[in-house]
């Protein structure tokens, strides 16, 4: 079976033994039975794993001895996805898909059509949960980059702020807009190179509203059709990454 993956975050580097927390050491050895013994890698989401042997099976404080250290190389590529926030769990799932995907950063998004609204304490819980599943998804998939979740910002005032990208992508379903491969290759005859930096964003139910997607080719964002039917806002994020990083790995 493949090894067991938990996270951790040593004081140190270079340490020998790492203890982990409660979370993490009732996840292993109670959720996925892991044993004295078992082989373990700990990572700490942002590239750097330990291969370790399990010597304590402690529910509450599992601790492993470090055999060896070594960073993962990240993606050539930096994307981040920014989602109006869809009704009810789905959230949840793009943030998993996202993390499977190899998305650096997810920025959950309020737009004219975004039906949750949520105040500063249920938006604070919502980040954690989010952020968790991020984490979660990392362990299941063998990332050893955890995206980050950011707060929840307003759709208009992110697009008008939003700087440091190469290309900025908007899903569209208007007249005129553009498929991501011509995009991709209008940027490389411009540039002599595929864009390291990539921002995409995805509509609520119902997609932005005229006036969004006017704003947003005023800030820079280049309208892409995801084809000739009507994605649901989760379908549109999954396919949207999964397109847009196929095309970067294959330039």
């Amino acid at each position: 079976m493949p090894d067991f993956r938990a996270y951790c975050t040593p004081p140190v580097a270079q340490t020998v033994e790492i203890v982990l927390s409660p979370a993490e050491s009732h996840h292993l050895v109670v959720v996925n039975r892991a044993r004295c013994g078992d082989t373990i890698v700990a990572f700490d989401g942002d590239g750097t794993e330990w291969i370790c042997d399990l010597t304590s099976a402690h529910k509450h404080n599992a601790i492993l001895r470090v055999r060896s250290t070594r960073r993962r190389p990240s993606l050539p590529y930096e994307i981040t996805l920014a989602q109006a926030l869809p009704k009810g769990g789905t959230m949840d799932a793009i943030v998993r898909k996202a993390t499977e995907m190899g998305a650096a950063r997810i920025i959950p998004l309020e737009s004219e059509r975004t039906q949750v609204h949520l105040d500063t304490d249920r938006s604070n819980r919502k980040i954690d949960k989010w952020q968790t599943a991020a984490l979660e998804a990392a362990k299941q998939c063998g990332n050893a980059f955890v995206p980050e979740v950011l707060p929840i910002q307003p759709a208009t005032a992110f697009m008008a702020t939003a700087h440091g990208y190469d290309l900025k992508l908007i899903a569209s379903l208007q007249p005129g807009a553009r498929s991501l491969k011509a995009t991709l290759a209008v940027f490389a005859a411009a540039n002599g190179r595929a864009p390291k930096k990539v921002l995409w964003l995805i509509g609520p139910e119902g997609d932005f509203t005229p006036a969004e997607m006017s704003g947003s080719q005023t800030y820079g964002f280049a309208p892409i059709t995801l084809g000739p039917l009507v994605l649901r806002c989760e379908t549109a994020a999954i396919y949207a990454l999964s397109v847009l990083s196929y095309e970067l790995q294959n330039p």
